[in-house]
């Protein structure tokens, strides 16, 4: 089994003068060291990475919030192509909606060649963040829409030498990218699709993107959505994938230590994310194509998200967290892990106290797990 690392990059601490700040309120300015210390600590931490025996690299994007500090997941992943030799590389996610498509498609094709054999692995997403849609200057109305003309944009220029395209949103006549891919049917292999909404999950297998696990539900309800999303594939003509499936994981020496920092920082990830995306916002139920996040508004609070991060993500000494990824795999059969170690105001000596413990007695055990064949979701379902 592989196991990658996952950089958020968080300025949590940052959140309760943010959002003084967004409702008029009085509130002191930013402050600047907050951001570069967090920036350098992390990219640190990630050089680290390759020698610890992590199999890839990952990071996010994110715009305007404190909830993750990290605008171009490509570019960054372009520098630690150059600082490493063998780990792969990969996008959890490019949100395709705040992007030219053709521009998406020259990047990863560029990181393709800096690769220089390893994978680029690249998942994709619509967004579902009110703030970074307004600031970025796009409806988030339209975000089904473009993501779906962007994605088929982004592989026609990987596939075809010249392709036009006549979409709502994007029209394009007899384009060719340049340069060509070194490997067009490996890069198109490895796109992946993050999804929040469960209605969401067979847009991005109708394209032939493969599934990409970011849990921000109990694990069990991923079942439901692998199924719409294995039938969806199927019936596009695009054969069964596995998924690959994200987590915060914290490690601790004894039982107490574990409990007590997991039960810290995993809540305040949580929080982090309910703030960055309105969870308990009314403004999903006249935001098209986002029905789920509605229905959901009036049952989100702090104290359940927090306890259903810590129910479903994994933490605990280094035998625990053995004994849960075992649990994860036997039932989703997944291609690979990818970690975050630091999140919410974790200090840079917990995470890596925690990613040292991880890498010596957790790792070798994750990498001794046997990859199952795909689970057959169509035929489980009859």
């Amino acid at each position: 089994m592989r196991c990658g690392m996952t950089l958020f990059i968080q300025g949590y601490q940052d959140w309760d003068r943010y959002l003084a700040r967004e409702r008029g309120e009085q509130a002191p300015p930013i402050d600047p060291e907050l951001d570069r210390r967090r920036l350098t600590e992390e990219i640190e931490t990630a050089l680290a990475a390759e020698e610890q025996g992590f199999d890839s690299l990952w990071t996010v994007e994110h715009h305007i919030s404190p909830y993750t500090m990290i605008t171009n997941p490509v570019q960054l992943i372009t520098f630690f192509t150059g600082a490493t030799k063998e780990m792969d590389m990969g996008t959890m996610v490019v949100v395709l909606p705040w992007h030219h498509p053709l521009r998406v498609a020259e990047d990863i094709t560029m990181l393709q060649y800096a690769l220089r054999g390893r994978t680029p692995f690249i998942g994709f997403g619509r967004g579902a963040a009110r703030r970074e849609f307004r600031q970025l200057g796009f409806d988030m109305n339209e975000s089904q829409e473009r993501f779906s003309e962007a994605a088929e944009i982004v592989k026609l220029a990987i596939t075809e030498k010249c392709f036009s395209y006549r979409g709502k949103h994007y029209t394009r006549e007899n384009v060719t990218m340049r340069p060509r891919p070194l490997d067009p049917g490996r890069l198109i292999d490895e796109l992946y699709f993050s999804w929040g909404s469960p209605s969401s999950a067979p847009m991005g297998a109708r394209l032939g993107l493969k599934p990409l696990i970011i849990p921000q539900r109990p694990r069990v309800e991923y079942h439901a959505d692998l199924e719409n999303f294995s039938r969806a594939r199927t019936a596009a003509g695009y054969p069964a994938a596995r998924p690959r499936i994200h987590m915060c994981a914290y490690v601790g020496e004894n039982p107490r230590e574990a409990h007590d920092n997991a039960h810290r920082y995993i809540p305040e990830y949580s929080y982090s994310a309910m703030y960055n995306y309105e969870l308990m916002g009314s403004h999903f139920a006249s935001t098209k194509g986002y029905g789920h996040y509605a229905a959901l508004a009036g049952m989100v609070n702090r104290e359940a998200m927090g306890a259903s991060y810590l129910q479903n993500h994994v933490w605990g000494t280094p035998e625990q967290c053995i004994e849960k990824m075992r649990s994860i795999a036997d039932a989703f059969y997944p291609e690979e892990f990818m970690l975050v170690s630091r999140y919410g105001s974790m200090p840079r000596e917990v995470a890596e106290k925690s990613i040292r413990l991880f890498s010596t007695e957790v790792l070798p055990a994750v990498h001794d797990i046997a990859l199952q064949a795909l689970i057959d979701y169509e035929t489980a379902s009859r």
